[in-house]
């Protein structure tokens, strides 16, 4: 039952961040013409974080995105079962968001799928994986220590704000395969052609951080430093 809460914890987690932070480019127009609406639309993304974080983050740690989940696992605080499930579940509360999007909006209004920056594969597989590992390496560093917990949601919300006000311009920032996967289904054509490169980049680069976090994390030093000094 336990495990059981985490995951629905997961799918609610994710479709609020799909039917508010799509939702939120959608209404307002978002684009680099649109100042307000571009930085409303990074807002909304990050303030979902914050929200989320602080009502299901003490129940699934709210990953809501399969590439957080990845680093969790790879850092080795997630186990492979745990992993699928949340993959499973961020999947599942993205397509719903995605559907809500569409029963209130219509198909036709863009959902806030990503797309190709510069029509180049290269160029967004390259930025994804940069606004990716500075996010899952943010989050990385805040909730390696206990006594952040209070404050690390903030920060993981503004972390994310500050990726998709860089990365709007360029792609309309994923760093999220099931945020991206969600409302391509259902927009299809281009989106959904190109929705592979949304999550290969964002889960690429969120093993990167994982990999150069893990090398550099001053907790890891200290304990094989300890196993040095009984040897």
């Amino acid at each position: 039952m336990e495990s059981l809460k985490k995951y629905i914890a997961e799918i609610i987690g994710t479709f609020v961040l799909v039917f508010f932070g799509c939702g939120t480019a959608v209404v307002t127009g978002c684009s680099l013409e649109r100042p307000a609406a571009y930085l409303a639309t990074a807002f909304a993304f990050g303030l979902v974080i914050v929200a989320m974080a602080y009502s299901v983050g003490n129940i699934s740690g709210c990953h809501i995105n399969p590439a957080v989940s990845l680093a969790m696992f790879i850092n080795g605080k997630l186990n492979i079962k745990d992993l699928l499930l949340y993959i499973c579940s961020q999947v599942v509360g993205a397509t719903a968001g995605g559907f809500a999007l569409v029963a209130f909006l219509g198909k036709d209004c863009g959902l806030g799928v990503n797309g190709l920056y510069d029509e180049s594969v290269v160029k967004s597989l390259g930025i994804e994986v940069i606004l990716t590992f500075v996010f899952i390496f943010a989050i990385l560093g805040v909730t390696s220590k206990i006594e952040n917990g209070a404050i690390a949601g903030l920060v993981i919300g503004l972390s994310l704000t500050l990726v998709h006000i860089l990365g709007i311009a360029f792609t309309g920032t994923s760093v999220n395969p099931a945020r991206s996967i969600g409302p391509a289904i259902f927009a299809g054509g281009d989106a959904l052609q190109n929705v592979w490169v949304f999550i290969v980049g964002p889960l690429f680069g969120g093993a990167l951080a994982a990999i150069i976090y893990r090398f550099l994390d001053p907790a890891k030093k200290e304990e094989a430093k300890k196993v040095e000094e009984k040897k």
